[in-house]
């Protein structure tokens, strides 16, 4: 692993990067060797310059649950990052476009949970058990890193992803809470509209086949650390359609049929 300086520095060029919206070039241009755990590193030391910032941290996402975006980036496992307090908008919520660089938005679903979960042996049954509600989402996507190198032309890798708190920036809840027996949230589906046309549909069964198998999962994979998902704690549990981007003035609308909906506006 990268030594402890490392991690700072590339941790505070990120927390400088997001401060000025400007774009810093891949860490995995400059050390070809980075890893997963490099990546989670950087993360929780950017997570810690917030803090000692006097951001609160509200929950955690999950990114990269389907089988196409796995294989797209060569992975075998979703990705996690931290949801602050700050980040949170109502539902039909006017969100400054200036606030990001270049956003992008998914469709997910929030569990809510009303009891802690640790791992190393969090089950699906374990997450459903602990979960108080589920409801509608929208993840707001950001990059606080190229994308794509403008040098060479190569795309950002998923250890570039992580380090960046897996790409999130803000999000919005919305639609009809769900108690977690009421419904089979595999077959929970939405119609995403952008100024009333549809750009995205899909079922939250393609999210590792069960979206609380995603919740299970960060238990798990927190456990290492000795951290866990506490009471209380909003998890986005994954996208079921692929990003969007936005642009200003850009109204989205998330059908969620019986399940109510979720909408924003960038102004």
């Amino acid at each position: 692993m990268l030594d402890n300086a490392t991690i700072e520095r590339l941790a505070a060029r990120l927390d400088e990067a997001e401060r000025t919206k400007t774009l810093i070039p891949m860490f995995t241009k400059e050390y070809p060797d980075f890893s997963i755990e490099d990546a989670y590193a950087v993360q929780r030391a950017w997570t810690k310059l917030q803090l000692g910032r006097g951001r609160i941290i509200r929950g955690h996402k999950i990114g990269l649950t389907s089988k196409a975006m796995q294989n797209a980036v060569g992975i075998n496992e979703p990705d996690y990052g931290v949801l602050f307090a700050d980040m949170f908008y109502a539902d039909a919520t006017p969100i400054p476009f200036d606030r990001f660089h270049a956003p992008r938005i998914e469709v997910e679903l929030a569990f809510v949970l009303k009891a802690p979960l640790r791992g190393p042996d969090c089950t699906i049954f374990d997450v459903l058990n602990a979960t108080d509600y589920v409801t509608p989402a929208l993840e707001i996507l950001e990059t606080r890193m190229h994308r794509v190198d403008p040098e060479t032309g190569k795309t950002r890798k998923v250890m570039d992803t992580i380090s960046d708190n897996a790409a999130n920036a803000a999000l919005v809840l919305g639609g009809r809470p769900i108690r977690p027996m009421d419904a089979d949230l595999r077959w929970i589906g939405a119609l995403l509209f952008r100024n009333g046309e549809v750009e995205e549909t899909g079922l939250a069964a393609g999210v590792l086949n069960h979206p609380a198998n995603g919740i299970a999962w960060l238990a798990n994979r927190l456990a290492p650390h000795d951290e866990h998902l506490k009471a209380g704690e909003i998890v986005l549990a994954g996208s079921f359609t692929r990003p969007v981007d936005i642009r200003r003035g850009d109204t989205f609308h998330a059908d969620y049929g019986a399940f109510g909906s979720v909408s924003c506006q960038f102004v």
